[in-house]
């Protein structure tokens, strides 16, 4: 992985937001998932300076998390962060950009998407769950296997390395042999955090109230590609396929021998995917 780049700040709305900023050229957002110790360049990092040779790659620390405020959220916990992203926006200068999500960041976009539609030329979400009922079956416990893992983790004798490692390798990667020991050791220690396990402790109760986005995706006009993995194992690909029927410009693309973190686990051919999508002539 390249060299963490310097860390900038900037507070909108209230919250101050730890963010990277490579390269030039068309604004592109990249969100994080939720996992415990997830950070912007924890979870882009490996893919961020393919982006970057022809994009300006904005990577933020979503509030709650990295170097980002550990605010409580009160109400509707999607409203408030797309809310929040909006102000970072308006505080960069940014007018309309290109949003490339994992996880937790990508359902932040698809709600910004559909409430701000002005902001979002374009979005590729990777294993997020914007609402929770699949196709044909029940969601894998029922939806809360993200919070369950969660809860282990931070549960029973508390973080530990060993721990991280198991639910990295066995929820988001699929083959938990390639995972760098550099990964592993950033995501364990951001783990640490004080705030963040605090916030942990609490389960849910500062992450705002749980908002379902059905009808949000039927308000979606940008284009929408799911890059999926194959093998998540939070969301089978028949999920993603409703999600893409659901949105009117909707696509779907399932990348063999990955999971969760496509981005990380095949960087080189998560970007020649996605940024051939984001250099389409999208409206």
């Amino acid at each position: 992985m390249t060299n963490r780049p310097n860390s900038l700040y900037a507070t909108a709305a209230g919250v101050k937001f730890h963010y990277h900023d490579l390269g030039e050229g068309a604004p592109t957002i990249f969100l994080h998932g939720g996992g415990p110790g997830c950070t912007a360049w924890s979870d882009f990092g490996p893919v961020a300076p393919l982006f970057a040779r022809d994009r300006r790659a904005i990577l933020v620390d979503i509030a709650q998390y990295g170097l980002s405020d550990k605010c409580t959220i009160t109400g509707p916990m999607w409203d408030f962060h797309a809310a929040k992203i909006v102000a970072l926006l308006d505080e960069l200068g940014i007018d309309r950009a290109d949003f490339v999500c994992n996880s937790w960041g990508g359902t932040i976009a698809l709600n910004l998407a559909a409430k701000y539609p002005d902001r979002v030329r374009s979005l590729v979400i990777t294993g997020s769950m914007p609402v929770f009922y699949g196709p044909l079956a029940p969601l894998p416990e029922d939806g809360r296997r993200g919070r369950n893992a969660r809860d282990v983790y931070y549960g029973g004798e508390g973080p530990t390395r060993e721990k991280m490692r198991q639910l990295i390798t066995k929820l988001e990667w699929f083959d938990g042999d390639r995972l760098p020991e550099e990964t592993l050791d950033m995501r364990y220690e951001q783990s640490l955090d004080p705030d963040e396990m605090a916030l942990a402790a609490a389960s849910d109760n500062p992450r705002g109230d749980w908002q379902d986005l059905t009808a949000e995706l039927g308000m979606i006009q940008a284009p929408v590609l799911f890059a999926w993995g194959m093998h998540d194992a939070f969301l089978t690909p028949d999920y993603p396929l409703m999600l893409a029927r659901m949105i009117e410009h909707g696509h779907l693309y399932v990348m063999d021998k990955a999971s969760h973190h496509l981005q990380e686990e095949r960087p080189h051919d998560y970007y020649t995917v996605v940024t051939g999508f984001l250099n389409q002539q999208h409206p």
